[in-house]
């Protein structure tokens, strides 16, 4: 009787912490993880701080968003598989709400005249915000020559059309292979990497992307479900790194692939997602909502997120010999560092769409200054390429 009603208690607990952080978290991942520590740990003494910090390393170690899987293990933890189900969707679903609403707002008026001007704005800056994540990222995934190497490969494939998902994996193995080298002896790892620059632009070739399609949110409600629904649960199987990563696989798969998307459409998504609080993956529900109305934000939310429910469930009691293994550290640092190359790459991207003329150029740059010297908020970086563009474009013409 003590212990259902001690449940019930961690539950109702859960549910209440986790939806209020996820209406009220914004700044990304880091920023979601430090409203945790100070919840779970310093406040309410859930768990120690030693721990905390073995379950950061640990979600690292496996795919998806970092700050989603850190709800769920604290719930798993706290109150067993009920509390990894409630935890997760209590953090979720706040931004899932405010993005549906969002993307319907969008779909209804994107055409407005009024709008656009905002949009126009909102793009460069959103350029910018990824420019800024890949700078800072960057300097903390490049630990040494090789793995910096092996970014710029990654992102030089990715640029030649590379599927992101292979380019992804394919970095990881590198780093298998050069711990490897290392542990062996064999420092020739410039004799190696040249051989595997030409490896990629040979095999990468036979997956160049597709010619970007111009279609309408009109035009893409026939879009199979089960296709959308499988595109997003394959994401969310191998999505590692920041979920900044999430754009290059948009920008690679339903841009260029399958032509779902524009451009433009895939920039006003990501600007939608840092809008909102909560994990950047709810930009998958706009996506869904703009491809195939509700029942695309439906499947598309639930398939991107289902992959850390089920791995946290699964590696949840292995953390600790997951964390002293030395290749899979190897592993998820070319990991990291391909993905900073994918952002990379999509940087340019988005750039060569967004960046139509003077203004929207000095937006980007206003920006990136901004964000790099005085680290504002992205989402405060977003509102202020909205405000500068709507300046630019109707007080000065």
């Amino acid at each position: 009787m003590h212990d259902n009603y001690q449940k019930r208690k961690n539950l109702t607990e859960l549910i209440t912490l986790f939806l209020r952080l996820g209406t009220v978290a914004f700044g990304g991942p880091a920023a979601h993880i430090a409203m945790m520590e100070e919840e779970v740990v310093h406040r309410r003494k859930w768990i120690t701080r030693e721990h905390f910090l073995d379950l950061v390393g640990a979600t690292n170690l496996i795919p998806g968003p970092n700050s989603t899987e850190m709800v769920i293990h604290i719930g798993y933890i706290r109150a067993g598989l009920s509390g990894l189900i409630v935890s997760g969707l209590s953090f979720i679903l706040p931004a899932v709400i405010i993005t549906g609403i969002l993307a319907w707002v969008y779909v209804r008026f994107e055409s407005i005249p009024q709008v656009a001007p905002f949009l126009f704005g909102i793009k460069p800056a959103v350029v910018s915000v990824i420019l800024v994540a890949v700078i800072r990222l960057g300097r903390t995934a490049a630990k040494n020559m090789q793995l910096a190497v092996t970014g710029i490969a990654v992102a030089s494939a990715s640029l030649l059309g590379a599927n992101e998902i292979l380019a992804l994996l394919s970095g990881g193995v590198i780093g298998i292979i050069l711990y490897g080298i290392k542990r062996s002896g064999n420092r020739k790892v410039s004799g190696w990497l040249i051989p595997f620059l030409s490896y990629l632009g040979n095999i990468f070739k036979s997956s160049e992307a597709k010619a970007a399609m111009a279609v309408s949110t009109t035009s893409i409600v026939s879009v199979s479900l089960w296709k959308l629904g499988l595109f997003f649960l394959k994401v969310g199987s191998v999505l590692y790194g920041s979920g900044y990563v999430l754009i290059a696989f948009l920008e690679g798969g339903l841009v260029k692939d399958y032509g779902w998307l524009t451009q433009k459409q895939l920039l006003d998504a990501i600007a939608v997602g840092q809008f909102t609080p909560g994990p950047v993956l709810s930009t998958a529900t706009f996506v869904g909502y703009v491809i195939s109305g509700v029942p695309g934000a439906i499947i598309s939310t639930a398939a991107i997120f289902l992959p850390s429910f089920v791995f946290v469930l699964l590696l949840n009691p292995i953390i600790p010999h997951l964390r002293t293994s030395k290749v899979m550290s190897a592993f998820l640092d070319a990991v990291n560092i391909s993905a900073i190359g994918l952002m990379a790459a999509v940087t340019v991207h988005l750039a060569s769409a967004a960046l139509v003329d003077w203004r929207a150029i000095l937006i980007a740059v206003i920006s990136a200054v901004a964000g790099i010297r005085f680290k504002l908020n992205a989402a405060w970086l977003v509102v202020g390429g909205a405000v500068a563009g709507w300046v630019l474009k109707i007080i000065l013409g």
